[in-house]
């Protein structure tokens, strides 16, 4: 470093590593206050019902001011909206290893279920078999959380799909993938609050489920072409 002596080249390189280590502290501090406001939500959800958990609660049960939960979290709903990113990020992983020109749907059933089996067999990282099943007890026990869940978009996994799809993220046809699939996995999900089937509530449940519903769906647009009014079978002109 030209025009610094060696003591004050050494205390340039201090005060760089003391200023990386407080950004590391800071981050640390900041995940950390994260998981406890998102370990919080979830108490006071099974506890109380998500209907009667408030951000003030909230905020009062990980002991910080309700202003510092909205630096987190914009809205109550946004709280629990984080459970599914995690899943999300992963599901964008497997979207990418698929081959290129596989359907949407096709792409996101198939990363799903990808997932979940890794979760089956304990290789999910921080999503686990309970983390499933506590999602989906917390969010078929509330008709909002539902309705958002319905909504909720991953722009990673668009992003994967896009890519694979070889189009833009505002493609119509990536789009409706995304839509016919949200719908797809809530509706065939919705009624898991527990044990079922012979099997208990989580990973293995929702492979089933999302499988059966995308049959269903097949089976669906199978028929939307195959006969015209009144059920006549459409004959088509060589």
């Amino acid at each position: 470093m030209r025009g610094l002596s060696a003591p004050q080249v050494r205390m340039t390189v201090v005060s760089g590593a003391s200023r990386g280590t407080d950004l590391g502290l800071r981050e640390r501090k900041k995940q950390r206050t994260r998981a406890i406001l998102i370990d919080a939500a979830l108490r006071l959800c099974l506890e109380q019902g998500y209907e009667h958990t408030t951000v003030d609660q909230i905020a009062a049960a990980a002991e910080v001011s309700p202003r510092t939960y909205s630096r987190y979290f914009a809205t109550k709903e946004a709280v629990f909206l984080t459970l599914l990113d995690d899943v999300s990020e992963q599901v964008a992983v497997e979207v990418g290893r698929l081959p290129h020109g596989t359907g949407p749907i096709e792409a996101l059933r198939s990363a799903h279920t990808a997932v979940l089996t890794r979760v089956l067999d304990r290789r999910g990282g921080a999503v686990t078999s309970d983390r499933v099943a506590l999602i989906l007890r917390i969010f078929n026990n509330a008709n909002a959380l539902q309705q958002s869940a319905f909504e909720y978009r991953s722009t990673v996994v668009a992003g994967a799909l896009a890519k694979l799809m070889g189009v833009e993220i505002g493609d119509r046809r990536l789009q409706l993938g995304l839509s016919v699939f949200s719908v797809l996995i809530v509706t065939a999900c919705a009624d898991l609050v527990a044990d079922a089937e012979g099997a208990p509530l989580g990973p293995a449940l929702m492979i089933e489920r999302i499988n059966e519903a995308c049959e269903q769906v097949a089976g669906f647009a199978a028929e939307l072409f195959s006969t015209g009014p009144g059920g006549a079978d459409v004959v088509t002109n060589a």
